[in-house]
């Protein structure tokens, strides 16, 4: 069968970062090379500035800014509207907001070729989670703002697209009920984990000296430091935590725009010795923290699905989470982890009890391991999306 050409949208270079939507992009696209030729075009971001090919997947630089988001997202899309009769492929992918203009140019200048929009969390639903709770600052309204523009995008995207890939069912009933758009063009294909590279293992000492843990007990977290994450229901619980089990550290991996603010509360609450901040680690790093951990905490009040915890699981760690979005779909309740609504009582109290019993904590580290061995791989998720690239080519 003819080797497809794919173009793939991103505003972040995947390469360079280590998120959900840029993991997904490489170990599919890596598993793919000998099916897919695979160009991924992405924002300058991080000092990419030169092309790069990274185990057959070759990584091309468009202009962006180096600012946050969302004026690297602009520029980066202004530059692909721009470059759309450079930009030749059989089948264009496009991850959240990351290609719209590419698709705009498309249909302006009528040209007829498959576009995917892939949606992990649906933006609409995140917005309307974010209008619960407490009241916002300036900052978080000025965020959700940006939020709702960018979710009228979304739904226009997704109903322009030739088809639309979600990361669970949570996300492709959500797409239907938000943008209105035809369910039959919608195909699910959850993100996997590698269970090669995330697995137990001991020999961990020497790290955990390293960030100050030695013999404490660590809580990790993994994921962007932005509002629909949850950090402040953690630091809520964590005060109730470390009246029973003073010595816990709660280790955080990620960078965003709420960490100056999470470090202030922590101050004002005397938690800043229980907490460590890792920024972002080299994706070499991330097995070794997995295994430091006790327990894996994802406080998210929206999730199109969590990788973050299909790989504390794949490491044999229970998991703790709100029952909320796709996550449900990616935790076996009471088996692998414990879910609650969003609530930081309960939270706290999920953590402690698993912090309190050892054989608890591997029984479900144990299930967890099984469960996603047997249900979520990087493997299965590339062979389903060749599909749907043949499918879009109509190969």
């Amino acid at each position: 069968m003819k080797k497809l050409s794919l173009a793939v949208f991103n505003t972040q270079p995947p390469h360079l970062y280590y998120g959900g939507v840029e993991r997904r992009i490489v170990e599919t696209a890596k598993r793919l090379h000998n099916n897919v030729d695979t160009t991924v075009y992405s924002g300058t971001k991080a000092g990419f500035r030169k092309p790069a090919s990274v185990n057959g997947v070759k990584f091309v630089p468009c202009f962006s800014t180096d600012a946050l988001f969302p004026l690297d997202n602009w520029f980066f899309n202004r530059t692909l509207a721009g470059a759309v009769d450079a930009i030749k492929a059989d089948v264009y992918e496009a991850h959240t907001v990351s290609g719209y203009g590419f698709l705009k140019a498309l249909r302006e200048q009528r040209i007829k070729k498959p576009f995917i929009q892939t949606v992990h969390g649906v933006l609409a639903d995140e917005y309307m989670q974010s209008l619960q709770g407490t009241s916002p600052t300036f900052r978080t309204k000025l965020a959700n703002l940006i939020m709702w523009q960018f979710s009228k995008i979304e739904e226009e995207t997704a109903k322009n697209a030739t088809l639309i890939v979600t990361v669970s069912k949570y996300s492709s009933e959500k797409t239907v009920q938000f943008y209105d758009v035809d369910k039959s063009k919608i195909r699910v294909v959850p993100n996997g984990v590698d269970t090669q590279r995330f697995k137990p293992s001991k020999g961990c000492e020497t790290l955990k000296r390293q960030i100050g843990l030695d013999s404490k007990l660590c809580v990790l977290f993994v994921g962007r430091l932005i509002p629909r994450k949850g950090l402040p229901f953690l630091i809520e619980a964590a005060k109730r935590i470390v009246k029973e089990y003073s010595q816990t550290m709660f280790v955080v991996v990620g960078n965003g725009p709420l960490k100056n603010n999470l470090r202030a509360h922590l101050e004002k609450m005397n938690l800043s010795g229980n907490f460590v901040f890792l920024g972002d680690v080299q994706e070499s790093v991330l097995p070794a923290l997995y295994n430091c951990a006790d327990v894996f905490a994802l406080p998210s009040i929206q999730e199109g699905q969590g990788i973050a915890l299909l790989e504390a699981q794949a490491t044999a760690k229970p998991v703790v989470a709100f029952d909320v979005g796709g996550v449900r779909e990616a935790v076996l309740n009471k088996e692998t982890g414990i879910l609650m609504k969003p609530d930081s009582r309960q939270l706290a109290e999920a953590i402690m009890k698993l912090l309190a019993s050892w054989s608890l904590r591997e029984k479900m580290g144990s299930k967890g391991r099984e469960f996603v061995s047997d249900n979520f791989s990087w493997d299965v998720c590339a062979q389903r999306m060749l599909q749907v690239y043949r499918e879009a080519a109509g190969a």
